[in-house]
């Protein structure tokens, strides 16, 4: 009996020493995914971004109406060429393929590069803004409640507002 008020008296006290550390610590918390988009700077970035798309959709469109017009003439006069001919002619066809392929695999990482690239200072600016509002709040601690960030409840203060209102958006 002595043991488990002993227990009980160390479990009341564990549990009442965590909860002054927690009331501590501030905590917010932030989107910091709808932030970004907020941002003016995420606008130009995203058609320029969609600008490089289109050109690269162009060239590819141009590429498939070449290699088609190719395999068109090619099926046309295939009776009229000898086998070691249409041989060649399919040969050639299949590397502009994967000339093709090759290109579309290309422009896809560089418009992943470009995004990233153009990303970069939009979001390292709007860390900046987060931690000056945090800090001049008083929170420790801001977590993302993005989508997918973990954070399954964000009821405490939220910056999103504060964080606009320094960048002026």
């Amino acid at each position: 009996m002595k043991n488990l008020k002993s227990l009980l008296f160390a479990a009341a006290l564990i549990i009442g020493a965590s909860s002054f550390m927690s009331a501590q610590s501030k905590v917010a918390h932030i989107n910091k995914e709808e932030l970004v988009k907020a941002m003016p700077a995420y606008a130009v970035a995203q058609a320029e971004v969609e600008k490089l798309g289109k050109t690269y959709q162009a060239q590819i469109q141009d590429s498939l109406k070449e290699l088609d017009a190719k395999l068109k003439q090619y099926n046309a006069e295939a009776e009229a060429q000898t086998q070691e001919e249409n041989q060649r002619r399919m040969e050639e066809v299949e590397g502009m393929k994967q000339s093709l392929a090759q290109f579309q695999q290309n422009a896809q990482q560089d418009m992943q590069k470009k995004e990233i690239d153009l990303l970069k200072p939009i979001v390292e600016e709007a860390n900046k803004a987060i931690q000056t509002v945090a800090k001049a709040q008083g929170f420790q601690y801001v977590i993302d409640s993005s989508a997918g960030n973990g954070v399954l409840l964000a009821e405490g203060t939220d910056l999103l507002p504060a964080v606009k209102k320094e960048l002026g958006i």
